[in-house]
């Protein structure tokens, strides 16, 4: 018995299967391209995703015996926007995603509209061009021959998820949970569903969303005929950060985990009770079982840590792969004064600035690579530790994503937070949680208690080094990051 698990990330789809005891037993991935049509916009082509999925799913399943599969799980890059025909399933245009910046200014307006604290209140969340609504007003704005076959119903709306469950199922399906319609801002978050006063405000026809499902449960089944001779249950949905919580078998109040992929993201989980914040957080659904319980997570979300390091190999290219850049930091005691903000779809939490630019401060006639590649790894880290000054009382850090492979990065993240860094064996916990969610769906795993004794550690970075010297090189980082504010308007 094994569970099929699908990654849909920002660069490329993962397809993983996973055994009853916890481990990845066969692992296939397919990058997509990358879409920059203007400065600040980020765009994925959604037949590019399918056709991904199709091909890490097509090698993955050489490696595996299909008749052991019983299930399949999907996690997704959240707040990126898709549509598509109900009927031919294709999409008119290419999908928004989270990372773009062009709605700004309808976020201002809103705000100056004076929407923004009651948008905060039934959402969570924030005015900020991250989040799925503002891009489906940008659209019906720009858009609007487009958009009125939204109004129609001859198009669909949603999330990777949706569009992928609506692909694999011949469009039989148009369903999504509560952890990817929490980063909407039409979802109500006390409701746990659809706000027909958030729809209104964004100008979103209610009828063009997915329906909510549970995270886990016979949600839909899968058509052999368009995906791949699968005939199985689509038993688990979770947006990436959530699913990724849940792979690290963050299961009680209070557990945290921070994934280093594209962005950064730490997730604490909140039980039952949605928490708010004043210090640019994030109050985001976690996941909601088949009876109906919510559970609910504080989130910092940082945009770019991983894509800065892919800036530096594809954009900059002075590093032929993500995997050499701790050993080229390595060569060098540190970055010789030289700070980088990586804000180059702007600033998360806890700035939450969308003009924010990336900067590089402190070169000099004698800065190497060595130094800036440094500078990229430590800005992670700094990014981190401004969401983990505002989350008091953390004890332990758990990472994963590809980055946390880098013991230097982990290191230094430990130096920075003043707090123990604890890598599992197995750092590709999103894809993981979307197979613990599908195997808790079909009965692979019959409780969280099981998959609690899944996960194992495989190292843990004590911080070292002196405090002083630390907070110092921090005190620089925040300098450099206001320097970075408000760079789009200038």
């Amino acid at each position: 018995m094994s569970i099929l698990a699908i990654d849909a990330g920002t660069t490329g789809v993962t397809a993983v299967v996973v055994g009853t005891d916890g481990r990845i037993v066969a692992k296939g991935y397919q990058e997509f391209t990358q879409h920059f049509p203007r400065p600040g916009w980020v765009e994925h082509s959604a037949e590019e995703i399918w056709q991904a999925t199709l091909e890490a799913t097509r090698e993955v399943l050489t490696k595996v015996d299909q008749s052991e599969l019983t299930a399949v799980g999907i996690t997704n890059q959240r707040e990126t926007i898709v549509l598509w025909d109900r009927e031919t399933l294709g999409s008119p245009r290419r999908a928004i995603v989270w990372q773009d910046r062009r709605t700004a200014d309808i976020c201002d307006r809103l705000r100056d509209e004076g929407h923004e604290d009651r948008v905060s209140e039934l959402t969570g969340l924030r005015l900020d061009p991250y989040f799925s609504g503002t891009k489906l007003t940008w659209l019906a704005e720009n858009e609007p021959h487009t958009w009125a076959l939204v109004e129609s119903g001859r198009y669909a709306v949603g999330t990777v998820d949706s569009y992928l469950i609506a692909r694999m199922t011949r469009g039989t399906w148009h369903v999504t949970d509560v952890s990817n319609a929490s980063r909407t801002l039409l979802f109500d978050l006390a409701a746990g569903d659809w706000s027909d006063e958030l729809c209104g405000l964004f100008g979103v026809p209610r009828d063009a969303l997915p329906e909510i499902v549970p995270s886990w449960g016979e949600i839909a089944s899968t058509d052999p005929t368009t995906y791949l001779g699968l005939s199985l249950p689509i038993a688990g949905i979770a947006g990436d950060q959530q699913s990724a919580l849940f792979g690290q078998t963050c299961f009680a109040e209070g557990e945290s985990k921070c994934t280093y992929g594209t962005g950064s993201f730490i997730l604490t989980n909140t039980g039952q009770s949605v928490v708010r914040s004043d210090a640019g957080l994030l109050s985001t659904a976690a996941w909601r079982s088949p009876d109906g319980q919510m559970t609910y997570a504080l989130e910092g979300a940082i945009f770019v840590t991983g894509a800065a390091v892919q800036w530096l190999r594809d954009g900059l290219q002075i590093v032929g792969s993500a995997a050499e850049t701790a050993a080229i930091a390595q060569t060098v005691d540190d970055t010789d004064g030289v700070v980088f903000v990586p804000a180059l779809t702007g600033l998360g939490a806890p700035h939450w600035d969308p003009h924010a630019r990336g900067t590089i401060i402190g070169i000099t006639r004698g800065t190497t690579r060595a130094h800036i590649v440094r500078a990229t790894l430590e800005a992670i880290a700094f990014e981190v530790r401004d969401v983990l000054e505002t989350m008091p009382g953390l004890s332990t850090l758990r990472v994963d994503g590809g980055a946390a492979a880098n013991d230097l990065l982990c290191q230094v993240q430990a130096d920075q937070v003043g707090r123990p860094v604890e890598r599992p064996e197995i750092v590709e916990t999103t894809a993981l949680g979307a197979a613990f969610l599908a195997g808790l769906g079909t009965g692979a795993w019959d409780s969280t208690d099981a998959l609690r004794e899944t996960w194992a550690l495989e190292r843990r970075f004590e911080p070292t080094g002196e405090r002083s010297r630390l907070d110092a090189a921090y005190r620089r980082w925040s300098s450099a990051v206001e320097r970075s504010k408000g760079w789009a308007q200038v």
